[in-house]
């Protein structure tokens, strides 16, 4: 007995790690575009803070706040239903469910999109005078809402990753801030103002839209052909047993995930004014380094486990590819908590400027709550993988209801100090639901 049940737990802890490694290449590939981009967005921080200053710069980051809002609500992203279902379709060799799919997700994701367009065109004159807009940005702020586009590309995104392209799509992390670095650049040079910085920082948003939905469809013709193009009759709903409560449930659960992040600068610059959103922006900026990586392990590690999954083996070796890639991840970042625990002041000086100093003790506690919040993305995603992402959104709307709607009173008491205290208690919780969540439910299946 004993000899019989060596093997098989040796061939489970290779394929434990095999799938490690697969996660991790595809994070690697997309962190050398992240970083590239990391550089870029902190050469546009340097010169952009600086040219307009704690309070133009904050009403930037509230035009920006407000649209990519009302597009975390209204949009509909597909990539999780295009990773979980198009795996199934991938192991069945079905070119032409796959192309359905695609065509099922890209036509709810477009639509959706044109209405948060819409939504965010008629809502500025309601919202723009309680965020202490001047009438510059007032004017320009409907035009903005285009920028919702940028966040309406998850469909190819979505084929890419489950193709393992995740050399583009790091590719592709550099297009917003090329366009940012070098529209800064001219608006400078040229002495212009707010306005200008609103319309480059929306042409970025356009581009990332276009560039995406084009390496998508390009491989998605090459890859399909006439699968894509005129693809056999056959219903998505029914050949992807339970899709619409996946894709509302994923739905959710990225909308909360999301909102308090989303919202939190507009709750700021409506109680406390744009400067001190401006400020909240500079001290979020430093945790970027652990947010963007936590997300994209999730969405890496995402494509591995419904794999796994879709492979009869959702129990003990997702728990273990899980705990593995959640370990590496947390190991990794200790290095930038300390960095920035030891130098605070210096970090936002010089990012930002002298004018931006009072960013520095935010910036110490938003660190850690990243920190804690590294473990939500892969959890997120192992209970989607798991057929049961309303598990995920029942964790981050309880934690969004706590400790958001608590916001407007922290703010009031404690200043801008409050939103840090905000994101490190809602980062604590749902991280705490989400490892048990995760765990019974891996137990079970």
């Amino acid at each position: 007995m004993l000899s019989a049940t060596v093997p098989v737990d040796a061939s489970s802890r290779q394929k434990v790690r095999g799938n490690v490694r697969r996660i991790f290449s595809g994070l690697g590939l997309v962190l050398g575009g992240k970083a590239g981009a990391g550089l870029i967005s902190l050469a546009y921080l340097f010169l952009a803070t600086r040219f307009l200053g704690p309070e133009e710069y904050g009403v930037l980051v509230l035009v920006h706040a407000y649209v990519t809002t009302v597009c975390g609500v209204i949009e509909f992203p597909a990539w999780q239903a295009i990773v979980r279902y198009g795996a199934e379709a991938a192991a069945d060799d079905d070119r032409h469910r796959l192309g359905r799919l695609l065509r099922f997700g890209a036509v709810l994701e477009l639509s959706a999109g044109l209405l948060a367009i819409a939504s965010a065109f008629v809502l500025v004159p309601y919202v723009g005078p309680h965020l202490g807009w001047p009438p510059k940005a007032m004017a320009f702020a409907p035009f903005y809402a285009l920028a919702v586009l940028g966040s309406v590309r998850s469909t190819p995104a979505g084929y890419l990753q489950l193709l393992g392209r995740f050399d583009l799509l790091g590719v592709h992390n550099l297009v917003q801030p090329v366009v940012r670095l070098g529209g800064c650049l001219l608006v400078i040079a040229m002495g212009w103002g707010l306005k200008s910085f609103l319309v480059v920082w929306m042409l970025a948003a356009v581009l990332e839209f276009a560039v995406m939905w084009a390496m998508g469809l390009w491989l998605a013709a090459r890859e399909l052909g006439p699968a894509l193009r005129r693809p056999d009759a056959g219903r998505v709903t029914q050949e992807n047993a339970g899709v619409w409560r996946f894709m509302l449930a994923t739905n959710a659960d990225v909308t909360l995930s999301e909102f308090a992040g989303r919202a939190a600068p507009l709750i700021v610059g409506w109680v406390l004014g744009p400067a001190a959103a401006g400020l909240l922006a500079v001290a979020q900026r430093a945790t970027v380094i652990i947010a963007q990586p936590a997300q994209i392990l999730g969405n890496t590690a995402y494509a591995e486990l419904a794999h796994i999954v879709a492979a009869g083996q959702g129990g003990r070796p997702l728990r273990r590819t899980l705990m593995r890639v959640v370990s590496i991840a947390l190991l990794a970042t200790v290095p930038v908590v300390l960095v920035v625990l030891a130098f605070p002041a210096f970090i936002v000086h010089l990012l930002a400027g002298s004018r931006f100093d009072a960013a520095a003790a935010p910036m110490v506690l938003l660190v850690l709550a990243r920190a804690v919040a590294l473990v939500a993305p892969a959890c997120s995603s192992a209970l989607a993988a798991l057929g049961q992402p309303s598990r995920s959104v029942m964790a981050n709307l309880f934690a969004s209801l706590v400790f958001l709607g608590a916001l407007p009173l922290l703010l009031e008491r404690y200043g801008l100090m409050g939103a840090a205290y905000q994101a490190l208690g809602q980062a604590i919780l749902a991280s705490g639901l989400l490892v048990m969540l995760v765990w019974r439910s891996s137990l079970r299946h």
